[in-house]
Order: C-alpha cells, then structure tokens, then sequence
C-alpha cells in the first residue's frame, strides 16, 4: 500500500483546529500552535491503532456498517467540493470577512456562494474549472484506454496541468490580474521537517478534544487501509494488480500505521494511512512490491526539499481543482451503491446513508460521524442480542427432517405433546437476556413473532414434552448456563419432560457446563440427551406411555 494522508482524516483534521480556533485554544493566524494540534492528533490516532493492534483487535474495520462507511464517505465528498469552490470562484477573502462562513456549515456556504456568484473572480474561476474539466477528461480517456494501451498509465496528467498552469501564470502575469499563487513556502521553525513531541503538559486541552474525533480518524483510517490492502494484496486483483508475496495480517496493519502515525506526529504530520486510491494507481503503474512506496516516499521528500521555489507560480485555484477530482472520486462510488440498496429493497441501508449525508452536510461533520457510529452499534447489538431460536416441524412423509415451522406451517406436521425447539447459535450473555420470554412465546403462540397481549394458540398439553436442538450451540458462557439452568428447572417444576438432542461430545466445554450446572441430573440423566430428534421423539412417547401405564395400572393389566 501507498501511505499517506487521506480526504477523510485530513477533513476530521480541520474540524479539530477550527474548534480549537473558535474556542480560543489558537489563534486564527497562528500556523505554528495549529500544526502542533495536527500533530497531537496524529499522535493521538497512532496511539490508539498501535494499541489496538497490541491487543490484536483487528476485527473492529468489521463494526462500522457498509452504508455508514459510503454514506460518510460520500458526505465528506460533498463537503470538500462545496469548501473548494470558495478558493476556485476566488471568493476567499470576501469569506473571511463574512461571520460564520470560513468555520460554517456546507450549508452556509452554499448559501454564502449562491448570494455572492456575481463577485466571483473570472480569472480564477476559468483556470479552476478548466484545470478540473481537463483532469476529469484525462481520467476518463485513461481509464477508457488502458485496456488495451496500459503504457497511458504512465502519463503524468495532473503534473502536466501543474506545469502547464504554473508557467501560464508567470508568461502572462495572472498573479497581477488577480490570481491567488502559491508563492514562497518557508518552514516557520527554520527546518523543513521540525520535531516536536505532541504529549506535552500544554498540550493536554487539545488531547481532551481531539480524543474522539482520533479514534474516529484511526477506525477510518484503518478501514480505508484495510479495504486497500484485501483489494490489493496477494496479487489478487483484476488484471494481476497488487503486491506479490505479500502475508495481510490485520493486527500487524495496525501495528505497522500506528507506528507511523506515532512517527508523523512527532514532526506535526497530518494522519496517514493506506489509501485505496494511491495503492490502485501505484499498481497500476507497475508497483509490484513494497519498494515501490520506498521510491515514492524518497521523490516526494526530494520534492519538498529542493522544487518547492519552482511551484511559486502555481496557482492555487490549480490546487483546489486537483482536490476536487479527489472528493468528486469519493462520491462517485454512492449511486452504485444506492442502486444496489434500491435493487434489493434495502430501505433500511438507504435511509442511514440519508441521515449521514444530510447531518454531516447541512449541519456538522461530528453529528455525522455520532449518528452513523451510534447506529451502526445499535445495530450490531440488536443482532447480537436477538436470539434466534425457531419451533420445528416435521416434513411429511418423511422419519428424521424437520424444518422452521413459522416459514411455512401449512407444509410441516407437529407432533402432540412435543415442543421442539432449536437453538442455532451460541448462548452467551448477549442474546439469553430474551431466550425465556421467546421461548414462552413459543410455548404459548408457536411463534416468536405473536404480541404477549393476545390469547393463548396452544394448550398446554402441547408443551408436556420440550426437546431442545442444540447441535449450533457451539459456545456456552456462564451467563447462559445459568439462564439454561433456570428454563430446564422451570419446566421440571411444572412436570414438563426436557430432552437434548443433537448434543456436543462428553468431553465438550458446552457438555461439562451441562453436567456441572445440574443439567443433566434434572433432565433425568444421560438418557434424555440424544443423537437425533427423532430418537428424542421415541424417547418422549416412551416416557409417555410409561406414566400412562403408572397413572392407570388397570390398563396394563389388561
């Protein structure tokens, strides 16, 4: 992968120095105070990955939802496109002069923009959208060739519209006519890569607000990297694209970026992780190996060492379009996407990807990020914690198959006197919290789905016999052996026999956890634990005829 700053960390960036400015922490025209917060930041955000990938939690680029992810995306796309627009329409001192619209909302400043398009500057305007207009002509033109002429790859589009706009500007001197231009870039501290250790005493009011919006930008950050990483590593990729040889282990990603971002905090870097952009394009162009961002690393400090005074002409309005094509590139993925969620009805997806976009945009990009945060984990714990147990019934005509009763009971014969219930997962504290109330749902209505207000379907001659199959119930914690325990006891208490089937072996944590919390003794012993249900149903008529013939002993007799 190629390293570097990505459109997403680099927006939650702002948003940490732009509170710090709006609350007085650092001066609005101080860049030093506010390169140390950048710094903090991705201080802040490699501490957190680094630690992450010590206590091996690559798992978490699963928690954030796939409409969460492009619904954010997407609304950061939008964002950096309406802030562009003020430098490339040349409108940016009239902002600065303009309250609430330089630390506004998009929604300020399309408003700002739409009240001021006539005091737009022709000059810059043009030579923005032009640039902007010819980078997304090259980039299609590319994309469209490369097919079948890979060499066009290799053809440095954007550098030639640097060049190109740079010696425009000189040759007809539009910095005179009104063209905002880079101009001399000098480090502040004398050094070209100035250290300073983020962790400071004084620093600790930025630490306090920066701590969320780090760990938002190390979970990005690691997703985005990891999504780079899977598409791209192992060669594995469309055409033979990706980096050869190459072992992914997410834990040591995390390692490995929060090191770096450790690293780039120390000299106020901004936080930097691998991009799926920049890794495509660098295969793309022959990058087979991790070398290959070696090399690039070395030609951009070579850059920033000794060419910088060649890039004084470059227009800035240039800059603006080129981070343009980066945010249209953000946002060009969603109608795919949202296609995809019309096609199969997800209106659930849908409507989070809505909300993100709406409350990032027109209000704040924290609020985004909360709401899209929040209810992806709302999410994953309201599956977590939904048990998932069904009522089976036998399929006709047949000794040992039994299906889901609620998907088709028209289809599905049910056994008198027997409830069979299955359990296709794990009992852990997470989904037993509802298992006894599903289960009396189940006992009363043969449904999980029916209210608890409405009256009861089944008698309870139905229920004298509950044969649980538990062959999914691969895990069993303390907390769901005793919720277990509890149901096995309640229906013992009402003269209810219980029966297991499809059982782990003996020497299974779940099994001892049976025999140790009593199971089995209540049960009746090992013989109500079975190999099938329908050796379960023998069992239970079994037993039924014995207290039959208990109960009425004339007819034994007989």
């Amino acid at each position: 992968m190629v390293v570097g700053p990505e459109a997403a960390g680099s927006l939650l960036m702002g948003t940490v120095v732009k509170t710090s400015v709006d609350v007085g922490h650092s001066g609005d025209e101080d860049p030093i105070m506010q390169a140390r917060i950048a710094g903090v930041v991705t201080g802040m955000a490699g501490a957190v990955i680094f630690i992450a990938g010590l206590t091996r939690l690559g798992f978490l680029d699963s928690v954030l939802s796939r409409p969460f992810l492009r619904g954010f995306i997407s609304a950061i796309g939008l964002i950096i496109l309406v802030d562009q627009l003020i430098p490339e329409m040349g409108l940016t001192q009239l902002a600065a002069h303009v309250g609430g619209v330089s630390h506004g909302s998009s929604l300020d400043k399309i408003i700002f923009l739409v009240k001021n398009v006539r005091s737009a500057h022709r000059l810059t305007c043009g030579v923005a959208f032009g640039s902007f207009a010819v980078i997304m002509v090259c980039r299609e033109t590319k994309r469209r060739l490369q097919p079948r002429i890979p060499v066009v790859a290799y053809v440095p589009d954007r550098f030639i519209v640097v060049v190109l706009s740079a010696i425009l500007t000189w040759k007809f001197g539009w910095d005179k006519q009104g063209l905002d231009i880079l101009g001399n870039i000098k480090s502040t501290t004398g050094s070209p890569f100035p250290f300073h250790w983020p962790f400071i005493p004084t620093h600790m009011v930025h630490i306090r607000e920066a701590m969320s919006t780090s760990f938002v930008i190390a979970l990005l950050g690691f997703f985005e990297s990891s999504v780079a990483a899977k598409s791209l590593g192992g060669g594995e990729s469309k055409h033979g694209e990706g980096l050869q040889g190459i072992a992914l282990s997410a834990n040591r990603e995390l390692v490995a970026l929060g090191v770096a971002n450790l690293v780039g905090g120390c000299f106020m870097a901004l936080p930097a992780f691998g991009g799926y952009g920049r890794s495509k394009v660098n295969a793309s162009t022959g990058g087979k190996t991790p070398m290959s961002s070696i090399i690039l690393s070395i030609i951009t400090v070579i850059c920033v060492l000794f060419l910088l005074p060649y890039f004084y002409y470059l227009p800035k309005s240039v800059l603006s379009a080129m981070i343009s094509v980066v945010a249209y590139s953000l946002i060009e993925e969603a109608p795919h996407d949202i296609m995809f969620f019309v096609k199969i009805r997800g209106y659930a997806e849908l409507g989070l990807m809505a909300l993100i976009i709406l409350a990032t945009v027109f209000y704040s990009l924290n609020l985004g990020i909360a709401l899209g945060i929040g209810l992806s984990l709302l999410a994953v714990i309201r599956h977590a914690t939904k048990p998932r147990i069904q009522i089976l019934g036998k399929v006709p005509d047949t000794s040992d198959q039994f299906e889901n009763a609620e998907e088709n009971p028209q289809a599905l014969e049910f056994i008198e006197g027997c409830l069979i219930v299955k359990i296709p997962e794990p009992l852990t504290f997470a989904n037993t919290g509802e298992l006894k109330n599903r289960l009396r749902r189940l006992e009363l209505y043969g449904t999980t789905t029916a209210h608890p207000a409405l009256p009861r379907v089944r008698s309870p001659e139905h229920n004298s016999n509950v044969i649980f199959d538990i062959h999914g119930v691969t895990g069993l914690d303390g907390s769901g052996t005793q919720v277990l325990t509890e149901i096995v006891e309640g229906y013992i208490s009402r003269g209810v026999r219980v029966f297991f089937c499809r059982v782990p072996k003996e020497s299974s944590p779940v099994y001892q956890k049976f025999i140790k919390s009593g199971i089995v003794e209540m049960c009746g012993g090992t013989g109500h634990f079975v190999k099938s249900v329908d050796e379960a149903l023998r069992m239970a008529d079994k037993r039924t005829l014995e207290d039959f013939f208990h109960d009425h002993p004339e007819a034994g007799g007989a």
